[in-house]
């Protein structure tokens, strides 16, 4: 039998060409997935700023200034002092779910990312239910904090566990009917249908003057699932200490500080997807691109564009809820409860009825 070499060469120079294209793929997969995280964690840093800068003109006083310019890189400095800090363990707690606790609150926030749209295209996963998988993934980082309360062997850890639990209930409930309402008008669940709905009519199409009782529900029910003032009560530091993060430190402490801005930033960009267009401005452009011959309908011009104006509103509604932490004084815990049970679930309710009539007379 007589072998040939060359061909022999060929297979085997196929065979490597497959393998690195296989593999490339396989790398290629993970780029917007980095590209993400990447701009998550820079979202996050700027937020922890500017609350910080917002706070201290609020309050009359000198907000950080000496890392690095307008004290920018403070946020940096914090993470990096966390980092750096000893993890400590409560005698006779639950090791286990004390150290679970917090990587569940983050994992669960993070993977309601991926239905987020930026742009048409600019989505890490355009399902049919993305605001369900919002709701459902958001409602098990109540469950991380709740472990970490009981695993901590801390009276004030286990009641601001429990705290944290009952008011995920109390709220997510009407949030839930006010997306619903959103997904009725829509005929979608998909987050790039409700905002390709709301282009049709530019900026009277918004939900926001569709659904201005549901808009007010979802702001309340988004401060209330952020544990923003005035719903901070799983971790009142006059009452609990610091509640579920009373014995923590370190990176774990860490986890819990950037799972709160998380949900603040998830839930500011559910707002601007649901209820003020998205990614689309609405307005005509206040320059003239074709002056300096440039191509608005596509390409990196028309991707920045969209994301700049997707984080602009963003970051109105991200002033709004520090504004609001200045503003409004903590709720009583059955002052919560009575809101969310006796005010906002039937006027929720009420208000998906009423958006259900009027689709069913229109059709």
């Amino acid at each position: 039998m007589i072998i040939n070499v060359t061909e022999v060469q060929d297979i085997n120079s196929f065979s490597i060409f497959q393998l690195r294209k296989e593999s490339y793929e396989i790398l290629w997969a993970f780029v917007p997935i980095l590209t993400l995280v990447l701009g998550i964690t820079i979202g996050v840093l700027v937020i922890v700023w500017l609350e910080r800068e917002i706070s201290a003109v609020i309050q009359q006083r000198i907000g950080p200034e000496y890392a690095g310019p307008f004290g920018i890189l403070q946020s940096l400095a914090d993470g990096t002092k966390l980092l750096l800090k000893e993890n400590l363990f409560p005698s006779r707690g639950d090791t286990n779910l004390f150290s679970i606790g917090p990587s569940i609150a983050v994992i669960s926030i993070l993977l309601s990312y991926s239905v987020i749209p930026f742009g048409y295209d600019l989505i890490l996963s355009d399902l049919n239910i993305g605001v369900f998988l919002w709701i459902a993934v958001s409602s098990i980082a109540p469950i991380g904090l709740l472990m970490s309360g009981y695993g901590s062997n801390n009276k004030y850890s286990f009641l601001g566990g429990l705290r944290a639990a009952a008011q995920s209930i109390s709220y997510e409930i009407p949030l839930t009917l006010c997306v619903l309402s959103i997904s009725l008008l829509s005929n979608s669940l998909s987050t790039v249908d409700i905002v390709e709905t709301q282009s049709k009519y530019g900026l009277w199409g918004w939900n926001l003057w569709r659904q201005p009782i549901g808009f007010l529900i979802f702001l309340i029910s988004s401060l209330a699932e952020c544990e923003r003032l005035p719903f901070d009560l799983p971790e009142a530091e006059e009452e609990l200490v610091a509640g579920y993060q009373t014995e923590y430190s370190g990176i774990k402490f860490g986890l819990f500080y950037i799972a709160s801005y998380l949900n603040l930033l998830i839930s500011s960009l559910f707002v601007t997807v649901l209820y003020l267009g998205g990614w689309n401005l609405s307005i005509p452009y206040i320059f003239v691109p074709e002056l300096f011959e440039i191509n608005i309908t596509g390409g990196i011009f028309q991707m920045t564009i969209n994301i700049f104006i997707t984080l602009a509103k963003t970051y109105l509604f991200l002033f709004i809820s520090i504004a609001t932490r200045w503003t409004l004084p903590r709720l009583r815990m059955d002052q919560l409860l009575n809101l969310g049970w006796k005010f906002l679930l039937p006027i929720s309710l009420g208000n998906l009825l009423l958006t259900t009539s009027f689709q069913l007379l229109s059709l």
